[in-house]
């Protein structure tokens, strides 16, 4: 081929790619989330597939694939068509699997595509109501007094609540007792009881209990206050300054998707993240939306992955 017949051969190529973006989506588009039914990334994800069928006038399906710490469903994304129609919707996990297990089905910097972030959430440091840590400063007291004795819960090994954990222990200096469990509601009934002296909780697992006077929230892990819980203040300003981790929720597509349909989802969703009835149903959830560009994503991402790596290696927790 000469090259000639090379540039002619590109040119054909991007024309074909612009016109299958324009017309983007003509079939159904599957959502996969490699998480349960009932996680954030789930509900997240359901929010916003309903919005996104009913702007493009096409199917918008949510698949639950979970298993492995989101590697099932995140290696049936990879694997997919790179023509936008098979998407995946992930939690904070997306960046923490690297750190925690020795090798992974795929390369989550290199296999896939970041397309959107839809939202970021705190943490609530929950406690047994009534219980023996009344503040965040008795907790760290007890824990300085019985070095590695103090258990604390989590909804797995590796899981995002069980590192931003470990991130409090490292911020606060202190040695701590793992407790993990198969998910939340295990560990939520854990901390309910007291067995463990706390549970870095997903704020929208945890809002009926503390509703009920069940649970007790000591603090929030982001630097400002929920609007779900306006009245528990920041663990940072406890005497933990600069403390700060979320869960946050995200968008992928398989590498290798023209640029201009991730660029046409992001657009949509960010669309969506920005209508009064997205934001209230969010805000319900504790979920603030944050909308970013694909490349400041791509760049969240990575920061994010080189955090949890940090927070792994400070723990001491051996990969799986």
């Amino acid at each position: 081929m000469s090259p000639f017949q090379r540039i002619a051969a590109l040119a054909l190529a991007a024309a074909a790619t612009c016109a299958a973006a324009q017309d983007y989506p003509t079939k159904t588009i599957r959502l996969v989330v490699p998480l349960t039914a009932g996680s954030g990334a789930d509900i997240a994800g359901r929010i916003v597939a309903k919005h996104l069928s009913e702007a493009w006038k096409q199917p918008v399906i949510v698949e639950n694939r979970p298993g492995a710490g989101g590697q099932i469903g995140t290696q049936a994304v990879v694997k997919a068509d790179p023509d936008g129609y098979t998407l995946l919707v992930q939690s904070a996990s997306h960046a923490a699997n690297p750190a925690i297990y020795k090798t992974l089905s795929y390369d989550p910097t290199k296999d896939l595509v970041d397309v959107a972030i839809l939202g970021i959430t705190p943490y609530a440091m929950v406690v047994q109501k009534g219980g023996p840590y009344p503040t965040v400063k008795a907790l760290i007291d007890a824990a300085k007094a019985k070095p590695g004795e103090i258990p604390f819960a989590s909804a797995g090994v590796g899981s995002s609540t069980h590192l931003a954990a470990e991130y409090f222990a490292q911020v606060a200096g202190v040695k701590m007792l793992h407790v993990p469990y198969k998910g939340s509601p295990e560990a939520i009934q854990d901390a309910m009881t007291g067995r463990s002296a706390f549970y870095m909780a997903p704020i929208n697992t945890v809002v009926g209990q503390m509703k009920d006077g069940k649970l007790a929230a000591l603090g929030v892990s982001t630097t400002k206050r929920s609007d779900v819980m306006p009245d528990v203040p920041p663990i940072a300003e406890q005497g933990l300054a600069g403390f700060d981790i979320s869960l946050w929720f995200g968008v992928w597509a398989p590498a290798g998707t023209p640029p201009a349909i991730v660029n046409k989802v992001n657009a949509q969703i960010a669309s969506i993240l920005a209508s009064p009835e997205v934001r209230e149903q969010f805000a319900k959830l504790g979920i603030t939306p944050s909308p970013m560009k694909p490349d400041e994503f791509a760049r969240f991402v990575r920061g994010q992955i080189e955090t949890y790596r940090g927070i792994v290696k400070r723990a001491d927790i051996q990969p799986l």
